[in-house]
């Protein structure tokens, strides 16, 4: 038996077989698809929109430069990158879920920058792109569904171009442990049950509530980045940790 059918890891609480991860990752997202953006306002009170606004903030993105956003099937990061360069940049949107891209080509038809978006599938542990191909990358809320953390991030140093900027918005842990409390008791008792109201999906919310528990915290996450080859790692706490935002430039 080979080693990639003995190894484990988590799909939320449970234990599976690496090979079977990006399987059920796959089917959690196609099932939530149209409705991926109402689950993110489910999960984060509505702040999320808030987060990303204040993710271009730190980004200050300039024109001219080509956006890879990972995981970002619904063009949310993507078009507010577009948005900010005025007109003189491109963005090409990976997702290995083909549904939430379709959802996002969807999306952009109603915008002023269509054309140039590039929308591709693919898995963030082995990118179907050049080394040195981007002047940013940028993963918000899928890094923790990668079934190889480190193996993404390496793929990201990879195809980033030297003076690259890595950022990486995620749910993550809070340093208050009763204010911790309080969130773990809202996501566990309350967001699945919306997911069956708001989609007919329990299973895939109560995953998703899951795999944000699994997620290492904001210093663990900020030293894989640096084992990835990253430098100038620094993080930034949204919402008293419920979220927390990683930049990293590759230099």
């Amino acid at each position: 038996m080979s080693d990639d059918e003995t190894r484990t890891t988590h799909f939320g609480f449970e234990t599976v077989p690496e090979a079977e991860k990006a399987g059920r990752v796959h089917g959690v997202f196609s099932s939530v698809a149209s409705r991926y953006d109402l689950m993110n306002d489910a999960m984060s009170l509505g702040i999320h929109r808030v987060w990303k606004d204040a993710m271009m903030d730190w980004f200050a993105p300039r024109p001219g430069m080509h956006l890879l956003d990972v995981a970002g099937g619904t063009g949310d990061i993507a078009f507010r990158f577009l948005e900010r360069v005025d007109g003189d940049g491109r963005a090409t949107v990976l997702d290995m879920t083909e549904d939430m891209l379709v959802e996002g080509q969807r999306r952009a038809e109603a915008t002023t920058f269509a054309d140039r978006l590039d929308w591709v599938v693919g898995d963030a542990m082995a990118l179907p792109f050049e080394a040195n191909t981007f002047d940013a990358y940028t993963i918000s809320f899928g890094i923790r569904n990668v079934t190889r953390i480190a193996d993404a991030l390496s793929e990201a140093f990879r195809v980033l171009k030297p003076g690259g900027r890595l950022l990486v918005l995620e749910f993550s842990q809070m340093p208050e442990p009763a204010l911790q409390w309080l969130y773990d008791r809202y996501s566990f008792n309350v967001i699945p049950p919306l997911g069956q109201l708001l989609a007919g999906d329990r299973a895939s919310y109560q995953y998703l509530v899951e795999s944000i528990r699994r997620f290492p915290d904001q210093e663990t996450f900020a030293g894989m980045i640096r084992d990835a080859g990253f430098e100038q790692v620094r993080y930034r706490n949204f919402s008293m940790g419920i979220a927390a935002l990683h930049s990293g430039w590759k230099l």
